[in-house]
């Protein structure tokens, strides 16, 4: 209750500078805490975020795929050619070994599309985080999302090319030898 002998001392305390200044203080408190709540993002941005997620997560998904079939055709040609050095220089089996040049280079082309792919998956990854982390701020729009994603799609198709030049030269005659 407010006593009248003190309501016209209230009167002019509320039309004084400083009672301006606690007062506008006061009403911009709970929207700061607005504002820092706007910061955590509601079931419904979580799953826009979660949404727009989607088509990364699949590429860095087929960018593990085709790495871990790129690295063991890498793995079989190398077994393939300690294979082949692994014969005496009088064995029979010999000219076998003219085969090595080839599986050298089947393999620097295997190497050349795995780092490709892994190039490819690492832009999936940063792509995935700036999608995260400007929706989190706030921002409209991730900047450079676009281009980073045409960059991730460069190195995986860069990385298909490079497959398909090894399976061009993956079969020969010489494979049909121990």
């Amino acid at each position: 209750m407010i006593d009248i002998r003190t309501a016209p001392n209230l009167f002019r305390l509320r039309q004084s500078p400083a009672w301006q200044i606690i007062a506008s203080a006061a009403h911009q408190g709970p929207q700061k805490d607005l504002q820092m709540l706007d910061f955590v993002p509601d079931t419904e941005r979580l799953s826009k975020i979660f949404s727009q997620a989607i088509a990364p997560a699949f590429f860095l998904g087929s960018v593990a795929g085709f790495v871990s079939l790129m690295a063991s055709r890498l793995s079989a040609v190398m077994e393939r050619a300690r294979n082949l050095n692994a014969i005496a220089d009088d064995d029979a089996r010999a000219p076998l070994k003219t085969d090595l040049d080839r599986l050298r280079r089947r393999a620097r082309l295997l190497n050349s599309g795995i780092l490709a792919a892994l190039r490819g998956g690492l832009c999936a990854t940063l792509l995935l985080v700036i999608l995260f982390v400007t929706e989190f701020v706030g921002l409209k729009y991730a900047y450079g999302a676009g281009l980073v994603f045409v960059i991730a799609t460069f190195f995986l198709g860069f990385a298909l090319f490079r497959f398909a030049q090894e399976a061009r030269i993956g079969l020969s005659e010489f494979d049909e030898h121990q």
